[in-house]
């Protein structure tokens, strides 16, 4: 795992690389411009759960660290902090604030963001944003941030279809040296929630099994660890 500013830690599989684009190509593609500097302004990226939101958010952070200063700012988890907590990102070159609903409404966190977005619009930064809707669907209550928002680049992501969730699947376990069958795959995708982030979190589980255990993953090894 990559440490970054506020103590956030970002998994080392959210990269843009284990990220299937499908039918998100031109929000990936937008997202890792950013990400490298080759484009600069705000981006707003929505979609329901399981879209795919954190994960782009976190690959853009990981992306831009690489070569300047980044943050990945969770408001989920961090609002209860208080608005203080974008104080420190003004400066930074890319700024990547994920679940950006939670705080609308709230004045303190509203001018935070319309303090933070105004430096974007001055200095040459990335702000790249994520939320359940687009900025025009949501109730803000500084109409200048609603008007600021709804300026950005605004792309809606799709959730990937049953087929996508297995290419996904497969990408990800390759890229973690696992040979996951097709028919594992499907075995999955039948028995456990179909969103990829807990999909994910179960190859994550299997992985693990299967390194201790010195085993492919097979439907049979996979029933005998979730037993377990």
């Amino acid at each position: 795992m990559q440490q970054l500013p506020l103590g956030v830690r970002i998994p080392d599989r959210a990269v843009f690389e284990s990220f299937l684009p499908a039918r998100n190509a031109e929000a990936v593609a937008h997202a890792s411009a950013l990400a490298r500097g080759e484009l600069k302004g705000s981006a707003w990226f929505c979609g329901p759960p399981g879209a795919g939101k954190s994960h782009l958010l976190q690959a853009a952070c990981v992306c831009a660290s690489q070569s300047g200063s980044a943050a990945y700012v969770p408001l989920r988890e961090l609002a209860q902090l208080g608005a203080g907590v974008l104080e420190g990102l003004r400066h930074l070159q890319c700024v990547c604030l994920d679940d950006v609903d939670i705080v609308v409404r709230d004045s303190d966190w509203e001018r935070a963001l319309f303090g933070l977005i105004r430096e974007v619009d001055e200095f040459p930064q990335r702000l790249l944003l994520a939320a359940s809707a687009p900025p025009a669907l949501l109730r803000w209550g500084l109409p200048d941030l609603a008007s600021r928002m709804s300026a950005a680049a605004i792309f809606q992501l799709r959730p990937l279809d049953e087929s996508e969730q297995q290419e996904a699947l497969q990408l990800r376990a390759r890229l973690r040296g696992l040979e996951l069958p097709e028919e594992t795959s499907r075995w999955l995708q039948r028995r456990f929630p179909r969103d990829m982030r807990s999909l994910y979190e179960l190859l994550d589980t299997l992985d693990e099994a299967a390194l201790v255990a010195q085993r492919r993953l097979t439907v049979p090894f996979i029933r005998s660890v979730l037993r377990d």
